[in-house]
């Protein structure tokens, strides 16, 4: 129940001090444009302007932070609609619809639904945090290691039943990227992998893989063409076209509001995040999708269904970090850098004590949403002009600042090469009907899952039994089960439909 004295002092709050709204408008800039640009993430741009707020007081400090966090996750997927390339992890199913919506002439309702879902996303993620911000700590604390290792793995299992090929080459496309994952060292100390190297000790890069197998594999595709959009005349930019794309989105709020409640629920667990919320989301999203929606092929609903998640999971992240002073990941792990820096720390005593500006940061980011929109419809505008540019320009351009962005990351030359080896496996596996999306999710899980994997084996002491005590566990396993086994039959009687027809 919400502390109505806390919530008339967040208000006043809000309105007394004028530096906590001067910081916002920046700060959804710099998300956007770090989000838009491969490479780079959105806890590269907190981390690089965490020491500006030293100088600030803790609400400014924090409602900037949260709004470069909020401008990033719609960020990325400016480049993953307009170009194929996600501009960050959580943008990675974006691409899976936005990019054929923008070679069909439709990059400006893509981008419009996008930001609109984007919006409502994060709207309703702290509309969520705001209301259950108390209870849900407690929930949060029964999640154990064997419940994490079934999420971990029913992301990679969903995804490769959820796939244009087969379930075979979807299987072997997580374990490939679950493979990758594992190179350096274990948790356990051992080193797998590393040849040798000295340079693979910290294993593979995630982000420079992530980007060579979307952006390096799809440069290579587009190499004998002149334009992403093939029709001049759909090479146009306007702003009809992105207001239609949020008209679209506010009239199919049920697969907004569907990948809110998601990405929400997927971003209070600790160290899931919006990574694995988008591609969950997406694959949800087209379980239930109807025989006239074709899913990959320019789907408005796949957009939705991602954005929204990843969107609304900053709001479930920030439960963590308010209620248990734990940070959820990246993002927030900066965010609880700033609340150290000025001598706060988050957890159950902080929401009794100080909830008033609780409800401060959750209120103010809540209007970050809203900011958002009129900030997001004038970047995507002057975004949508990359439709205009000649590929012979882009394909460079484009090279050069993903290898600039995988250095600034790994610091070596291990980022650009990754890029490239990544990149070299991707256009590999599009050539043989390997799907790259499972391999960029075994990539991202891979390490939850044998991190999780290996606290279950020790709590359990080896004995498999153990999870028949761990109730929450069997549940979760019957829900993924039941949905493997739905998707197979419904994917196996399509196909009849088809051989019939």
């Amino acid at each position: 129940m919400l502390d109505l004295a806390a919530f008339g002092g967040a208000l006043q709050l809000l309105s007394s001090d004028a530096m906590a709204w001067l910081v916002v408008v920046p700060g959804l800039l710099i998300g956007l444009v770090f989000g838009a640009i491969p490479g780079l993430s959105i806890s590269i741009a907190m981390a690089v302007f965490l020491p500006a707020t030293l100088y600030m007081d803790f609400l400014p400090a924090i409602l900037f932070l949260s709004a470069i966090f909020t401008g990033g996750s719609f960020g990325g997927a400016v480049p993953a609609i307009l170009m194929n390339i996600p501009g960050t992890s959580s943008a990675v199913a974006t691409a899976f619809d936005g990019y054929p919506m923008a070679q069909k002439g439709r990059h400006g309702e893509a981008l419009g639904v996008g930001l609109a879902a984007s919006v409502i996303g994060t709207f309703f993620g702290y509309l969520m945090l705001l209301l259950v911000v108390g209870p849900v700590a407690d929930w949060v604390l029964m999640l154990g290691p064997t419940e994490m290792l079934v999420v971990a793995i029913g992301g990679l299992l969903l995804i490769a039943v959820l796939n244009d090929s087969s379930f075979a080459k979807g299987l072997a496309a997580g374990a490939i990227g679950v493979l990758i994952s594992t190179v350096g060292y274990s948790d356990t100390g051992l080193m797998r992998g590393t040849f040798g190297s000295m340079y693979l000790l910290d294993g593979i890069p995630a982000i420079p893989a992530l980007i060579g197998l979307f952006a390096a594999s799809e440069l290579m595709n587009l190499a004998g063409r002149d334009y992403i959009v093939a029709d001049s005349a759909s090479r146009r930019i306007a702003l009809a076209p992105i207001l239609a794309g949020l008209k679209t989105a506010v009239v199919r709020w049920p697969a907004v509001l569907r990948g809110s409640v998601l990405g929400t629920l997927i971003g209070i667990v600790p160290g899931v995040g919006a990574s694995v919320a988008n591609l969950v989301s997406y694959a949800f999203a087209k379980r239930l999708a109807g025989p006239q929606q074709r899913f990959g092929e320019g789907e408005a609903d796949g957009v939705i269904a991602s954005e929204a998640a990843n969107s609304s999971s900053e709001g479930g992240g920030m439960v963590t970090l308010l209620a248990l002073g734990l940070p959820g990941g990246a993002g927030t792990a900066i965010i609880l850098g700033a609340f150290a820096m000025h001598d706060v720390t988050g957890g159950p005593r902080f929401i009794a004590d100080q909830t008033d500006i609780v409800y401060a940061i959750i209120l103010g980011n809540m209007v970050q949403a809203a900011l958002l929109l009129v900030v997001g419809v004038v970047f995507v505008f002057f975004a949508g002009f990359i439709v205009k540019a000649p590929i012979r320009y882009l394909i460079p351009f484009v090279v050069a600042i993903a290898m600039m962005g995988s250095y600034a990351i790994t610091g070596s030359i291990v980022g650009p090469l990754t890029v490239a080896g990544a990149g070299a496996l991707g256009w590999l596996m599009r050539r043989y009907g390997y799907p790259v999306t499972a391999t960029v999710v075994g990539l991202l899980v891979g390490p939850m899952a044998e991190g999780e994997l290996v606290r279950s084996w020790q709590i359990s002491g080896g004995d498999p039994s153990f999870i028949l005590g761990r109730p929450i566990t069997l549940v979760l396993i019957a829900l993924l089960a039941g949905a493997i086994v739905a998707t197979a039959v419904s994917q196996k009687r399509a196909k009849a439909k088809l051989k019939e027809a």
